[in-house]
């Protein structure tokens, strides 16, 4: 893929108010991978991106910093109710957590004698106020922080990505989402970016769902009138590990037909 700094075309979610999310969680090894991913995300693809990293409560982070070497968005490291905006990178501080209300994050401090489990709390917190928009994406790390945030993403139809453990310098986390079989994608960060970006501009999948709760499986999210090129096209068909969520968000029959139709001559 080719690694871009700006894009011409007009992502759905840039026109609104409220942008869409992007949750990231990693732990060791999360920076390479995290350098890697944001070089190959536009400046202006109207997404916001909420990096929950685990940080040491004394440590002095330059995550910030690092990364707006890697990016033309801003990058800030996150404080008490900050309005969330688009082509924004949000940095989690040491010894809080983030959750996300309305179109702020919040913070509040780690809870003494407790397992912390930051990207837990934050998947779930944006599953629970984004629903079937939320998208969350997995990276390097050890131990298995982020399975449960990720369950309840998919509770409510959102997008779960983790990054391919072979490309991961530490596979735990990774590989702790991708043994649950709720992981939509399995990438490289690169690729991460990619599908991403595919996502959010494609806007029959972005559509909100008639009811608040999980989508249901009868639940048709667009008519017989809506053209082809509404719908996503390879190569995001030709992924693997899809999960059952996200097909239910697509009619079938058009989803095969582009998946295994030739377009030339239709």
């Amino acid at each position: 893929m080719k690694k871009t700094k700006d894009n011409d075309a007009v992502n759905p979610s840039a026109a609104n108010q409220t942008p869409l999310i992007i949750g990231i969680g990693a732990s060791a090894g999360g920076l390479e991978a995290l350098q890697q991913f944001f070089q190959y995300i536009p400046a202006n693809s109207g997404l916001s991106f909420v990096v929950i990293q685990h940080l040491s409560p004394d440590y002095k982070s330059l995550m910030a910093d690092i990364l707006s070497k890697h990016t033309e968005m801003s990058v800030y490291q996150a404080e008490n109710e900050m309005q969330i905006e688009a082509d924004t990178v949000y940095l989690i501080p040491p010894k809080k957590y983030m959750t996300v209300k309305g179109n702020r994050l919040i913070l509040t401090d780690y809870a003494a004698g407790t397992l912390n489990h930051p990207i837990d709390i934050f998947f779930a917190s944006l599953a629970e106020e984004r629903r079937e928009q939320s998208i969350v994406v997995v990276l390097s790390g050890t131990g298995s922080d982020g399975t449960n945030g990720v369950k309840v993403v998919k509770e409510y139809g959102g997008l779960v990505i983790a990054q391919d453990p072979e490309s991961a310098k530490f596979d735990g986390m990774p590989k702790s989402v991708i043994k649950t079989g709720l992981a939509d994608f399995v990438l490289t960060p690169d690729e991460i970016a990619e599908e991403i970006l595919n996502f959010s501009n494609t806007p029959v999948l972005l559509r909100s769902a008639k009811n608040d709760g999980p989508v249901a499986e009868d639940e048709e999210l667009f008519s017989e009138e809506e053209t082809l090129s509404h719908i996503y096209k390879p190569p995001f068909c030709e992924r693997h590990r899809w999960g059952y969520e996200t097909l239910s968000r697509i009619n079938l029959r058009f989803f095969f037909f582009l998946c295994y139709t030739p377009l030339a001559g239709y």
